[in-house]
Formats: structure tokens, C-alpha cells, sequence
């Protein structure tokens, strides 16, 4: 470690964080200094280290601790990615593009290490298993290595990798606006570039499971058809959707209750109570006014009855 003129770093990198809120790092400098040393280049170049350096700069200090290395050019964007992922916060598009230019270069730093495939398919069952175990033995890929600093899972730093290489500029945009979700953007990154932008308008605003057979029939009859298609079905309002799935994971959780017997008298027993009654209250009520079908209640309850599980709602 040496002291260096904060004058003389050269701040040039563009993955470096300089317009980050450093109030809180500015407290804990004047508390306890600069634990960590600036990284800098035999050129007085900033590798890592943008907040701090912003930090000290706006505390008006003029000479600052740096670590000088020698590292090829490659090696130095690395460094400057790492620190990015490891300490501080990005939003999306930003984590997606250090992510795969991330992989790019260690993927050249290490010829043997496992490569990450970049495409986006549909897996069969056979073939999610055999990924699955892939993944799971894997321990030289940058999606491993990234794993273990970052404690982001293998598999999403994956797809985050694959998001940022596979897709059009167009769904970025829609993306980093908040349009269309990471799901969907999975999705039509199956899809060529000039098809992602012919049928993004359509993407927008459809469930993921509505977007899934909208790519497959654009893959299988063209993306024309896929759209005519798509315009013709009724579509599943969004919160149904949601609803839905919401009912599915709730109906698994009451079957392992009831099948195991799983009983409560804590001191949260009256508000898990109160909150289930209610939830009765408003399914009852959701299924009269959304559907229209008093027949839906009566068959319900009669399964109920039969099933033997009413008294579990009485």
C-alpha cells in the first residue's frame, strides 16, 4: 500500500460507481478511516474504489491509500466488474450487463474452466434434470466462481448472463422501464432480435404462461401467426393469473396441514385465525361477483362435505 495525491487518480473506467449516495460511507470514514485502500493501476488509473474515492474526495481529502497492481487490460475490467458485483448495489440491466461482460473475460482468462452456454431453449424434463446436476457438480464456471462472492444462485447469474446477450435492444429498454419482467424476458429471448421486437408489444402485459405458448407458436408458425393468434385468444386477466397461482400454493400448504395434522395454540393463533376467516370471506365473495356462479359455491361444498375437510373451514 502506498499514499497517492487524490489529485493523480485518473478516473476513466466506466464501470465505476461515482454517482452513488455516499453519506452513510462518508460517517464511517471520519468513524473509523478508509479500511480499504483504492485500487489503482501503474497509471494512476482507478480500477475499484469509486465510492470511496468520491467519498474522500467530497471529505476534502488530498492524499488517499491505494494498492497499486500491474495487471493486463483484461485483468484490470475484471477487477473493476468485480468490485461492482461484490459491494455495491445495481439495478438490473446494469447487474446483467457486468454479469456477462464479467463472463467474457474470465471465460478468456480461463480456457478450461466450464463454459456457460449462451442460449435460450426449451428444456424437456430430461434435459432441466441433467442441467440441474450439471449445475450442481460445476465449480470453474464464472457462474460458480460469481456464485461463491456474490451469494446470487448459479442459475439465476445464468439467465442474468443470457438476458443481457441474447436480447434485442429494444426488450432492454422495455426491461430496464420496467415493462415486461425478467420471466418474460426469458422467454422471448428464444426468439431471434428483429422477431423479440415484432411481438414485444404483445409481450407486455401478458402473463408468463400467455407469453411461454406465444414463442412457441412463434417458433413453430412464425411470428405473424403467433401474433393472430395471440389477438384472437380471450385473454386471463392479470390478477386472475396471479390468483391462481396464489390458490395453488395455498392449496398445497392446507393439504400438509391437514394430512399431517399440524396443530397451533401460540399467541399467534387468534390473528392466523381471523386472517384465514377472512380469506374465506373474500374467495366466497370473489366467486359470487367475478364468475357469477352461485352452482359453484353449492358443488364446492358439497366436494367439501364429502372430502370430509368442511369443518377445517367452519
Amino acid at each position: 500500500m502506498e499514499m497517492m495525491a487524490l489529485h493523480e487518480i485518473k478516473v476513466t473506467s466506466t464501470y465505476l460507481r461515482l454517482d452513488s449516495d455516499v453519506d452513510t460511507l462518508i460517517k464511517s470514514i471520519q468513524l473509523v478511516g478508509v479500511i480499504n485502500p483504492l485500487t489503482v493501476n501503474h497509471e494512476g488509473e482507478l480500477l475499484a474504489g469509486g465510492r470511496r474515492y468520491s467519498a474522500l474526495k467530497e471529505l476534502g481529502h488530498t492524499e488517499v491509500p491505494v494498492n497499486r497492481v500491474e495487471r493486463s487490460a483484461l485483468q484490470q475490467e475484471l477487477i473493476s466488474i468485480d468490485e461492482n458485483l461484490v459491494r455495491t448495489s445495481l439495478d438490473k440491466i446494469e447487474l446483467e450487463t457486468c454479469l456477462n461482460r464479467g463472463r467474457e473475460i474470465y471465460e478468456k482468462m480461463n480456457p478450461l474452466a466450464e463454459k456457460i452456454e449462451i442460449s435460450a431453449r426449451k428444456l424437456s424434463h430430461e434435459e432441466k434434470k441433467e442441467e440441474k446436476e450439471k449445475e450442481q457438480s460445476d465449480t470453474t464456471s464464472f457462474a460458480a466462481v460469481t456464485s461463491e462472492k456474490t451469494g446470487l444462485s448459479k442459475s439465476s447469474i445464468k439467465n442474468a448472463i443470457k438476458r443481457d446477450a441474447l436480447a434485442s435492444t429494444e426488450v432492454k429498454k422495455a426491461r430496464a422501464e420496467g415493462k415486461i419482467s425478467a420471466s418474460q424476458t426469458n422467454e422471448i429471448i428464444r426468439l431471434q432480435e428483429d422477431e423479440q421486437d415484432a411481438l414485444l408489444p404483445y409481450v407486455a402485459g401478458a402473463t408468463v404462461q400467455e407469453v411461454k405458448k406465444m414463442i412457441d407458436a412463434a417458433k413453430a408458425n412464425g411470428v405473424a401467426q403467433a401474433i393472430e393468434t395471440s389477438q384472437k385468444s380471450e385473454k386471463c386477466p392479470r390478477e386472475f393469473s396471479q390468483l391462481r397461482i396464489l390458490a395453488k400454493k395455498t392449496n398445497k400448504m392446507i393439504v400438509k396441514i391437514m394430512l399431517e395434522e399440524i396443530s397451533y395454540a401460540g399467541k399467534d393463533k387468534e390473528k392466523i385465525c381471523a386472517e384465514l376467516m377472512e380469506l374465506k370471506s373474500n374467495l366466497m365473495e370473489v366467486l359470487k361477483i367475478s364468475f357469477d356462479e352461485d352452482v359453484i359455491l353449492d358443488e364446492l361444498l358439497t366436494q367439501r362435505r364429502e372430502d370430509g375437510l368442511s369443518e377445517h373451514f367452519n
